[in-house]
Formats: C-alpha cells, sequence, structure tokens
C-alpha cells in the first residue's frame, strides 16, 4: 500500500486511531488525527503524536476537514453512517482500521467474530498457531486490544495473524478478507449502533464474504444464527458442537475433545485436562482447536497448547479465596448471554450485576439467576430495570441489595454475606460506561478491591 506523500485523515483518536496514525505515518502519509472530543488533550498526552509530525485536530468534525483527502481510517468507536461520513465517502474512500490493516498484511489473517467468547478464543488460537507457525511468527490483534494494523504490518509473510474482530470494526470494511475464519454465536448485542439484528450478523458474515472452498470457516452448529451461515458461506465449512456428536466437525465424546474430520477421528485431550472452566470454554476450544486444525496444526501440540493455556483477565478469572468464598472477575460479560455462561458455572452464587444497560432480553438470565444465585447485588444505571426484571421473575426482594454506583459497597456487601461454598462473581451483563471507562477498569477496580479485603 503506497502512502508516499498522500493525505490521510484518521477519525478517532483512541488505541485504533494512534496506531494506524503512526503508521500511516511511517508509510510516508501526510496525516491528521481527528477526534470529535475537543477535551482529549486532557486525559491523553498527545506530544509524541506531534512530535511525529502528526496534527491533531480536536472538536467538531466538517467536510473542510476532508479537503484533498486521498484515505480517511475511522476507528471502530466511531459509526460509518452518520451523515458527514456519508458525504465525505462520495470523494474518498474510507475504510476502517482492520481493513487498513489487511491492505498491510503479508501474512495469512485468521479471524474470530462472534457475540461473546472472542477474546478467550483469540487467545488460545493464537497459542494454537504458535505450534504451526513458531513463536515469533504469530501476531494477535484487533478487538483484543493491540491494533491489527501494527501486527500486520509486523509479521513477515512466513507466521500469520490472529484478529478478535468486532462488528463496529467491519462496518467500514469491504475488501477484509481472511484465510480462515470463526464464528462463534450470534445473539442481541450493539443494536442501538446497528438497530437490527439483521445489520449485526451481516457485519459478523463479512469475514467470509471473500471465502472459496480454500478457506476454512468454522460455524458453532448449537446457535441457528450461525449454523444458518453455512447456506450462504462458499467457504470449506467445519462445525462445532458442545451438546452433541456431529457426523463431521469438532466435539465432546466420553469428555474428550475430538475432530472428526475426512473419516478420521482425532482426539485432543479431555476436559478435566483443560485450566479454562465451563461450558462456554468448551466452545471456545473447539472453535480454535477446529480453526488450527484445518490451518494444518500438530493434534498432538494443540493437545499441549491447549492444556497449558491459563483463563483470560476478566473473564471468569479467579481473584482470591477468603474463608473458602472465592471471587470471580468475569467484567467482560457485558451482555447477559456472556453473564449467563459464567452463572451456569457455579451452583450457589452471590452475583454483582449492573452497570451500562444494553436494554437486552433478561429472561433467560433470570431463568439461571432463579436457580444459582443466592443473593443479587445491583449496581449503575441498570439497577432500576434489572430489579423490576427481577421481582417480575419472581426472584426475592429481600436477596436484592442496591449498591448505587459503588463497587466498594457491593464487594464489601458480598464480603460480608458470603460463605462457602458459595461464590462471589462479578458478571455484570452489562457495559461499564456508566462508572468506568471499560470493562478492564471495571474488572481491575473489582480485583484490587477483593484483592484489600481480610
Amino acid at each position: 500500500m503506497d502512502l508516499s506523500n498522500k493525505k490521510v485523515i484518521v477519525i478517532g483518536a483512541g488505541i485504533s486511531g494512534f496506531a494506524a496514525a503512526k503508521l500511516a505515518k511511517k508509510l510516508g502519509a501526510d496525516v491528521i488525527l481527528s477526534d470529535a472530543n475537543e477535551k482529549l488533550g486532557e486525559k491523553h498526552d498527545l506530544t509524541e503524536l506531534t512530535a511525529l509530525d502528526i496534527k491533531v485536530v480536536l472538536g467538531k468534525q466538517t467536510e473542510a476537514l476532508f479537503e484533498g483527502a486521498d484515505l480517511v481510517i475511522i476507528s471502530p468507536a466511531v459509526p460509518r453512517h452518520l451523515p458527514l461520513f456519508e458525504k465525505v465517502a462520495e470523494k474518498v474512500k474510507i475504510i476502517s482500521e482492520v481493513e487498513f490493516a489487511y491492505k498491510l498484511a503479508k501474512a495469512p489473517i485468521f479471524a474470530v467474530t462472534g457475540t461473546n467468547g472472542k477474546t478467550t478464543t483469540t487467545m488460545l488460537l493464537g497459542e494454537l498457531m504458535k505450534t504451526i507457525y513458531g513463536e515469533d511468527n504469530v501476531g494477535v490483534g484487533g478487538n483484543i486490544g493491540t491494533p491489527l494494523c501494527e501486527e500486520c504490518y509486523r509479521i513477515g509473510e512466513n507466521g500469520c495473524i490472529v484478529a478478535e474482530i468486532s462488528s463496529y470494526q467491519m462496518e467500514a470494511s469491504s475488501d477484509f478478507a481472511t484465510k480462515g475464519a470463526a464464528i462463534l454465536n450470534v445473539t442481541p448485542d450493539h443494536l442501538a449502533r446497528h438497530k437490527t439484528m439483521e445489520v449485526y450478523q451481516a457485519e459478523k458474515e463479512k469475514v467470509f464474504a471473500h471465502h472459496t472452498e480454500e478457506n476454512f470457516l468454522v460455524l458453532n452448529y448449537d446457535d441457528v444464527h450461525t449454523h444458518d451461515m453455512a447456506n450462504r458461506a462458499k467457504s470449506t465449512i467445519c462445525f462445532f458442537s458442545s451438546s452433541q456428536e456431529l457426523e463431521e466437525g469438532a466435539f465432546v465424546k466420553d469428555n474428550q475433545l475430538v475432530i472428526r474430520w475426512k473419516g478420521l477421528m482425532h482426539v485432543i485431550c479431555n476436559v478435566d485436562d483443560m485450566q479454562i472452566k465451563g461450558s462456554h470454554n468448551i466452545e471456545n476450544a473447539l472453535a480454535a482447536l477446529s480453526l488450527a486444525f484445518l490451518a494444518g496444526g500438530d493434534t498432538i501440540k494443540m493437545a499441549e497448547a491447549l492444556k497449558a493455556f491459563a483463563p483470560v483477565e476478566h473473564r471468569i478469572e479467579p481473584v482470591k479465596t477468603i474463608d473458602g468464598v472465592t471471587y470471580y472477575n468475569d467484567s467482560k460479560a457485558t451482555n447477559p448471554e456472556a453473564a449467563n455462561k459464567a452463572i451456569a458455572t457455579f451452583p450457589h452464587i452471590i452475583l454483582i450485576a449492573g452497570g451500562d444497560d444494553k436494554n437486552t432480553p433478561l429472561d433467560e438470565f433470570y431463568a439461571l439467576v432463579n436457580e444459582r444465585v443466592d443473593n443479587l447485588i445491583l449496581v449503575g444505571d441498570a439497577t432500576k430495570r434489572f430489579k423490576e426484571e427481577a421481582l417480575k421473575h419472581n426472584y426475592p426482594e429481600d436477596k436484592i441489595y442496591e449498591a448505587g454506583y459503588s463497587m466498594q459497597e457491593a464487594v464489601n456487601y458480598a464480603h460480608k454475606i458470603a460463605k462457602a461454598p458459595q461464590v462471589v462473581l462479578l458478571s455484570p451483563a452489562c457495559a461499564s460506561f456508566d462508572m468506568y471507562e471499560g470493562y478492564e477498569a471495571r474488572g481491575r477496580d473489582f480485583k484490587r478491591l477483593v484483592n484489600e479485603l481480610k
């Protein structure tokens, strides 16, 4: 991709925007980084960019900003379909940061997407791919925290890229192509931005839009939305299932993770040998194993990597055990479906839930809460609706505690009432932006407070 002396506008000064701006500059472009938040400079150090001769423009964005631009790179946090960008797109190409990454990539890209489980599956797939390509020849990036463009630029043609892909990242992506992809599940999420499930799912399906039968697509057999994608994909398809044996694909048989492919049965390892626990992690493991296997992975080496793989931070992460009560950080559960996976893992729970409410349905959530949650502690903006829904689903009112906007109060109350064999589980079923900058900050705060308990 030749950017020499081209004018590149990068929209959004988050992690992805910073990386894209610096890389475009490195490739010889004249770069402007713009963010609508005029106070961004008060929170972030922008001197690194200005030292690189990258112009930073903060505040309201107008068409004048884009005059003479050769390329616009948009960050995932910025909606592509705003009226301003629709007008700009008539004159200049607008692409996402992941599309920018793809255009720079020398190595094949293997993508993981879905509503829940992406981060764990991506991290695990990265470890599995190292058994094929070597420790230093695998880049892991995307929605996982490391900008994909950095990894695509860094990794040479003898390696591979493992990318966690969100629906936001695909909005401004049309050419993005993968060697292989896994779609874990599709449940209602981010509908405030995408408006409908159909649009949300269509963004997910872009990861296989350019596939032929030479490309691999791993799909969840048990999810009605992903199962149906097989009817539209031109890829070589491998299903996985955590609930039934398949004629071909990855599944659990006699408590063993197995892959049946082209008439041969490959036993990977026993479920109990994995460090990552829970039915959702069986699904994540099956998906990652399938994609790595199709990429040429050796089953013995993959088994070793899987058994060595430790739980991902903020996803049913054990924090501390006090008087027989273990505290778990599941802050990454930003929707009810993700929280359901964690709740289903334990029989007796003190649950801390709530936050920035996405207004998603709560019927399945409260079916599990009624079955497994001994006490419900609510925090944040979602408190009112979550309590109303709890009572509507016949959860006892005297088992509900409102901690307001204080994680400290929530943790202290949980500590006060919890008794073994109960666990204390932070699994919010909500975003975090009413109280924190992101789920990572929420999880870290929870862990800090738990570690301060006596």
